[in-house]
């Protein structure tokens, strides 16, 4: 470790490490009540407190996608809170690839939806999109933040 980097050689400098750990953390949208669902529902399901949780437009959020590995269209998307983003061993996932690698660590039946992975991205993308672009005009905006409760707090970042 040299001035806060990784190196794997003496004098070679890589990026900052972030979020290498198994640790995958699910950013998302506390303003929408259908991502505050999703976030409740995967905090049920995920037994083994596998994730992690920010919402996108907190200041966490924000140096976690400063710092990780991810498309530029991606970083834009998550960065505008437009997506579900998910940042594992320092990679950004976004929209579907991002719903079905979260469905990945759940256990059955919820694992099961992983065989989607056999529909092309732009399918799968294209479906996610047309519902996260209508969220908000559907099911409104929640009037307050998601708060968590205190039980899970410590899952919050």
């Amino acid at each position: 470790m040299l001035n806060g980097m990784d190196s794997e050689a003496e004098g070679m400098l890589q990026r900052p490490r972030v979020n290498k750990a198994d640790t995958p953390v699910v950013l998302f949208d506390a303003w929408c009540p259908l991502c505050v669902g999703t976030v409740r529902f995967l905090l049920g399901k995920d037994r083994k407190a596998r994730f992690l949780f920010a919402a996108l437009d907190s200041s966490t959020a924000h140096d976690l996608l400063k710092k990780c590995e991810g498309d530029p269209e991606a970083l834009e998307s998550a960065r505008a809170g437009s997506t579900v983003a998910l940042i594992r061993h320092g990679r950004l996932h976004t929209k579907s690839d991002a719903a079905l690698r979260i469905a990945a660590e759940l256990p059955l039946p919820w694992r099961a939806m992983t065989v989607l992975r056999i529909v092309p991205p732009f399918l799968r993308d294209g479906a996610y999109s047309a519902l996260a672009n209508r969220r908000h005009r559907v099911l409104g905006k929640l009037d307050s933040c998601h708060v968590p409760d205190p039980a899970d707090l410590g899952r919050f970042l």
